[in-house]
């Protein structure tokens, strides 16, 4: 819980209606599950998100930042602590020349709808990634052939003690599904990318094409987190579930998606937990069978 106390001063960084008591986390995840956090503000600006990280950094309280929650699997217990969430103004994309620059609450679909019509190319593999700019760049997010790495210029980030700064390409260390961020404690407020010069009706058919693939092969029906598992070297993760026997496969409300293994989905009533057992026991049985250990990527908060 948090106290009345600090409640009180949370309301002289943010409008008080932009705190949350107890609010489900259910309501900010893509996966759709998930208790309660303690509290969970909703950010309008980097002068709120620099004010709000120093002044949690010396409480000592625990915090995460939320984006669209799309690789993220909060436990049923919830979170006790503070989710600092990105809304409104830090959804704002701006372009210049062959350069697009967004704030971390910003959706890649968005992104790259805005590459289209600004006759940039470079963003179409990210057209379909349910995640924001942010989370994006710190999970090395790809698709199709394409990723974060090839397209970011520079990131700006808040430090600990809310100092203000920049990251360029070659200083993030891109690497699959890493950066040098993701385990430090900086928070993404801005990403700027280097895009080409190309013709909006090539890249808008581009992106067609890769909706309409991932209509085919991607269960969008269902709530989840997009890919489940890492690939790992040498082998597809979903192959590898479909041979292992898993194909179809349910734990309480969760299921690994027949239409492509690499997904567990909640067919509408998952818990977390049951999400985290099956993500366990996939792994497990592909280990047994084949010796391959499949890493998660979806990431895990509070206590499973």
């Amino acid at each position: 819980m948090i106290s009345t106390t600090v409640q009180g001063i949370l309301a002289g960084f943010v409008p008080e209606e932009h705190i949350l008591i107890q609010e489900p986390l259910s309501r900010h995840t893509t996966f759709q599950v998930g208790g309660e956090a303690d509290c969970v503000i909703l950010i309008e600006t980097e002068e709120e998100l620099s004010a709000l990280n120093r002044y949690l950094n010396q409480i000592g309280l625990p915090y995460f930042v939320l984006g669209n929650g799309s690789n993220l699997l909060v436990s049923d217990q919830g979170f006790h602590g503070i989710v600092l969430k990105t809304k409104g103004n830090f959804e704002k994309i701006s372009t210049n020349g062959n350069k697009i620059t967004a704030q971390a609450g910003a959706l890649l679909s968005q992104i790259a709808k805005e590459a289209c019509e600004q006759g940039l190319t470079g963003m179409e593999f990210a057209a379909g990634i349910p995640g924001t700019a942010g989370g994006a760049v710190i999970m090395n997010a790809g698709a199709y052939g394409g990723e974060m790495a090839q397209v970011v210029e520079q990131v700006r980030l808040i430090g600990q003690s809310g100092e203000v700064f920049t990251m360029t390409n070659a200083a993030l260390e891109f690497g699959y599904r890493k950066s040098a961020i993701k385990n430090l404690p900086f928070i993404v407020t801005e990403v700027t990318f280097a895009l080409q010069k190309g013709e909006p009706e090539q890249i808008r058919a581009k992106m067609n094409e890769l909706a309409a693939a991932r209509r085919e092969k991607q269960p969008l029906q269902y709530p989840s987190a997009g890919s489940t598992f890492k690939r790992p070297e040498g082998y597809f993760a979903g192959k590898l579930i479909m041979d292992a026997g898993f194909r179809g496969y349910s734990l309480g409300g969760a299921q690994v998606s027949e239409k492509h293994c690499g997904f567990i989905i909640n067919k509408g009533n998952a818990t977390a937990q049951d999400i985290s057992d099956l993500i366990q026991e996939v792994s497990e049985g592909v280990y047994e069978k084949f010796r391959v250990r499949l890493e998660p990527e979806v990431i895990r908060i509070g206590s499973f």
